[in-house]
Formats: structure tokens, C-alpha cells, sequence
């Protein structure tokens, strides 16, 4: 058998604004030791180089974060234009440049040609895995391996500055979109290539909570006292579980049927509905307003999809 894991039993969801120069699970271990919390887990992983919104989910809050996934995203993306790199941004090596000849003209034809439906194939410098391995594996070695291309849509592209070889974009994409890549296809639209310089993730959708610095949790944890299993300071700063998934409508059910939901049984929702529209659904509990998990609506019943462990239920 495994070892279990140590530390607290909590759920709920912090907002990391995460800095540079950090992994998405570095990020979550440094965060999961402020809480002590036993079990953890990030939705949607920022590259070292990015910094912003990085949703991190514990305890039964973990259960949801599969959901976030699919969300749109928004980013803000400095490119430097005239530079292609091995891995489209700053880190990797140089492999062209080329004089930057480019018009204001010229960046309003390539915004407009990026917007959209579009296959996209992931840098070699991804994390997806090719024969149970990393692209990136095969990347730093120098072996260029099959990537299958997959669709993506970029919602807008709205230009924040254009200047010199410095070029700002703000992004809002879909799930899966790698914004390496699509700025250095726009370099090779532009016909200067271009690179990440600085790239900052702004908004999920769904994500609705404050969101928190290192600073700001070192600071509460300076105050929570561990040897009495004191963490109020800490767990003040925690948002309930939906936090991450708060594009999902809510229907309530009553308690005698959240008790059923709960065993995974249908239930019915208060007041009886016939008019939703949106196939899953959070599901919480009259009365207290607990939320017991992710339902589907199925022929005027909601089908248990996701269980959460709540007390009292």
C-alpha cells in the first residue's frame, strides 16, 4: 500500500497570481505547506515564464478542477518581433533573425487573420506526451517527433501596443491554445518572426475569486500557529469549491433529495423546473445552500455527475 498522505483535511480553492521563474507545481507544493493541506492540485499549468491566474484547488475542491479546464482564458502576451527562438520564447535559443519591416497595417491584417477556428499542432517544447513521454523530452535533444494538430478558437485579439519590435497583444482563447505558438505564427504571417517576451494569464472564465500573491499567504501563515493546529488567518483566504466553476448554472434541491443525490440517485429540483438549458449543473442543498456536487439534467431529473463529501448531508 501507498503511503498516506500527511496534513489537513481542507476544501476550498486560492487564486495564486503566480510569479516568474516558478512551475505550476512548485507553485502548488509552496502553497499546500502554508495550509498543511493533504491533498492538492492546480487547474491548467502556467510555463515558468508566465505569471497570473493559476487557480489551486484542495481537498474536495480537486474534484472540480477537471471543469475549469475546459474554460476560456485570456492572456496578455509581449511579443518581440524580427527573433524566432527554439521554443518561441525567451528561454530558448535563437535560431533567425530578420529585420522587422512591419506596419501598423500589417499587425491589423494579421490580428484579423488569427481570429477564429484554426488547427493549431503544439510546440516541441510542450508538455503533451508522444510514447509516454514529454515533447519537450525529445525537443532537448534535438528529435523532431509527430504532433498531431488540434482545433482551437481564438475568441479576440485586441492590440494593446505596437512599437518598434515591441508588440502587446491581449488574447482570449479556448482550452488547448498554446500562445507560443500562435505568436510565432503570426511572426511568420508578418514575415519577421517573433517570440514571447512576457506572457500574463488574466482571467478564466468561471474563476471568480480574489485573486492572492505569495506575499499575501506568507503573510497568514506568519500568523497561523501550526503547533495548535491554528490556521485561521489561512483559511480565511479560501474560496468555496465552485469558485472555479462559477459558469455553471445552480439548481437547488431539497434536503430529503440530497440525501439521494448524495448516494448517487436522481433527484428533483426546487422549484420543479422544465426550462434548463445547460447540461451540467451545481447542485446545492435548500436550506444551507451546500453545494453537494456537478448534476445532469436528464428528463426533468438531475443525475448525479460528481459527489462531493460534505458533512451533515
Amino acid at each position: 500500500m501507498g503511503r498516506r498522505k500527511s496534513g489537513r483535511t481542507i476544501s476550498g480553492v486560492i487564486v495564486l497570481d503566480k510569479p516568474l521563474e516558478l512551475t505550476s507545481n512548485a507553485a502548488l507544493q509552496k502553497v499546500r505547506r502554508f495550509f498543511n493541506a493533504r491533498k492538492g492540485g492546480h487547474t491548467g499549468a502556467l510555463d515558468p515564464l508566465a505569471t497570473g491566474v493559476l487557480p489551486l484547488c484542495f481537498g474536495e475542491a480537486t474534484k472540480l478542477s477537471h471543469f475549469a479546464l475546459e474554460a476560456d482564458k485570456t492572456y496578455q502576451v509581449t511579443a518581440t518581433l524580427g527573433v524566432r527562438t527554439t521554443t518561441s520564447d525567451a528561454e530558448g535559443e535563437i535560431v533567425a533573425r530578420q529585420a522587422v519591416a512591419v506596419s501598423q497595417s500589417d499587425i491589423d491584417q494579421a490580428v484579423r487573420h488569427f481570429v477564429g477556428t484554426q488547427e493549431q499542432s503544439p510546440s516541441m517544447f510542450s508538455a503533451l506526451k508522444y510514447e509516454g513521454r514529454p515533447l519537450y523530452y525529445y525537443a532537448r535533444q534535438g528529435i523532431e517527433v509527430p504532433r498531431k494538430s488540434r482545433e482551437i478558437s481564438i475568441r479576440s485579439i485586441r492590440l494593446m501596443s505596437f512599437s518598434g519590435d515591441q508588440l502587446s497583444l491581449e488574447v482570449t482563447c479556448s482550452k488547448g491554445t498554446y500562445i507560443r505558438t500562435l505568436i510565432d505564427d503570426m511572426g511568420q504571417f508578418l514575415g519577421c518572426g517573433a517570440h514571447v517576451s512576457a506572457l500574463r494569464r488574466t482571467w478564466i472564465e468561471g474563476v471568480e475569486a480574489p485573486m492572492h500573491s505569495f506575499e499575501e499567504l506568507a503573510a497568514a501563515a506568519a500568523q497561523c500557529d501550526p503547533d495548535n493546529n491554528d490556521y485561521e488567518p489561512l483559511d480565511a483566504l479560501l474560496a468555496p469549491c465552485d469558485s472555479v466553476i462559477q459558469q455553471m448554472p445552480e439548481i437547488v434541491i431539497q434536503q430529503a433529495d440530497a440525501v439521494r443525490f448524495l448516494a448517487g440517485n436522481p433527484a428533483s429540483p426546487v422549484p420543479a423546473q422544465t426550462d434548463i438549458d445547460h447540461d451540467v449543473l451545481r447542485v446545492k442543498r435548500e436550506g444551507d445552500d451546500a453545494l453537494l456536487g456537478l448534476g445532469c439534467w436528464r428528463d426533468d431529473k438531475i443525475i448525479p455527475k460528481r459527489v462531493l463529501s460534505i458533512a451533515n448531508a
